[in-house]
């Protein structure tokens, strides 16, 4: 599954949306647009993220630049991935 299509899915899933997320584009705004996205919803949707991807977020990279859009959230999960060390890589796959 590609990394867009998972984050879709995962959206999908924590914010409870109903399918809503399969037109959205990577400039879909989120933060401020996105009723069901509240400050909550961004705490679960980190610990998902952690959990699906196998990677760990500091607090300090989490602004609300990442949330803007659909397009930002999905880069910023890429990033994490393209630079996790190759044993996490291993690690998150065997999960």
């Amino acid at each position: 599954m590609a990394v867009a299509d998972h984050v879709r899915a995962l959206l999908d899933d924590v914010l409870q949306l109903g399918g809503r997320v399969v037109h959205w584009t990577t400039l879909t705004p989120l933060m401020g647009s996105v009723p069901e996205l509240d400050s909550m919803a961004v705490v679960g949707i980190i610990t998902a993220l952690e959990e699906d991807f196998g990677f760990a977020i500091a607090d300090e990279e989490i602004s609300a630049d990442i949330f803007a859009t659909f397009g930002s959230l999905t880069s910023f999960v890429e990033h994490k991935l393209a630079n996790m060390l190759p044993l996490e890589r291993i690690s998150s796959k065997e999960s």
